[in-house]
């Protein structure tokens, strides 16, 4: 047989993850490259193909249709080579998951769970990562992740989690000085909390109180749920935020604003690429977590 010339792997790897990124400059620096570093690559491995990959204009990177059809011709055997790779040279006495969760879905719901996960499945090992835009990063450097979402991508295999009510949480003392009804004037002075992963909750919630005008003093912005809830329980603003992390969270400090619920639009859902789930640590993490149900 043959021998078939085979492309630039490390070109390969650029396109690909500058297609998945979205962004020439994300994916160089997850490459550990530079901007110049990683164009090169790309126009190796046009020059290879004979094809023009993207167009460019200034930072921008976009694919051409010949781009799309060669990432839709490859994208899928070679997830399929780097997963037999991945089997065949893996130690067959550990199991490796890269896994994405949020911290706060991590600390509470995760975590104390994991040593069941672990009596269950012991050759199972987990790298955790916290960082920002997970969903982003499946099928890359993670193999799946748990997200708040109003609704995965449809490319990922995804996994509800649960369903969410969005309360108003603060201090105790926050709450006695609201008084036992909503007043916008007292709202207008106050300091909102909001998650950067749930910015429409606070929309929902002031829609379903009526307040739909109030305009509060500021707004803080948070990517740490587990924080939120401490700047709440300091009196530093109002969180709008999931009541079940409240609940699990059991501090007395804290208290719900007039006890109203709102539908939250954002549900947590696993999420992993469908290739994955032929995996063995993506399976087996997925089958215990549903039947699990956290």
């Amino acid at each position: 047989m043959p021998t078939r010339r085979l492309p630039p792997l490390r070109a390969l790897e650029a396109f690909m993850r500058t297609v998945r990124l979205g962004s020439a400059r994300a994916a160089a620096e997850e490459l550990g490259l530079s901007p110049s570093a990683l164009s090169r690559r790309i126009t190796n491995l046009e020059e290879f193909t004979g094809r023009k990959l993207f167009t460019r204009a200034k930072q921008a990177m976009q694919l051409t249709d010949e781009g799309q059809a060669f990432h839709d011709a490859v994208a899928e055997p070679l997830d399929a080579l780097a997963m037999a790779i991945e089997n065949q040279s893996e130690n067959l006495s550990l199991l490796r998951l890269r896994l994405g969760v949020l911290p706060l879905f991590g600390s509470q719901r995760l975590f104390p769970h994991l040593g069941e996960l672990r009596k269950r499945h012991p050759l199972l090992h987990i790298d955790i990562d916290t960082g920002p835009h997970l969903d982003d990063r499946v099928g890359d450097t993670l193999d799946a992740a748990i997200i708040l979402s109003r609704g995965p991508d449809t490319g990922f295999h995804a996994v509800r989690l649960d369903h969410n009510m969005v309360h108003a949480i603060c201090s105790v003392e926050t709450a006695q000085s609201m008084g036992p009804t909503p007043d916008i004037e007292k709202l207008s002075k106050q300091t909102f909390l909001i998650h950067n992963e749930l910015p429409v909750s606070f929309e929902a919630w002031k829609q379903a109180l009526g307040l739909e005008l109030m305009e509060p003093a500021a707004i803080d912005h948070y990517d740490s749920g587990q924080l939120m809830l401490e700047a709440a329980a300091q009196g530093l603003g109002i969180a709008i935020m999931h009541d079940d992390h409240m609940k699990r969270a059991a501090d007395s400090r804290l208290a719900h604003l007039w006890d109203t619920e709102v539908e939250s639009p954002y549900s947590y859902w696993f999420i992993c690429k469908p290739q994955a789930l032929q995996s063995r640590p993506v399976r087996l993490f997925h089958d215990w977590l549903v039947q699990t149900g956290l």
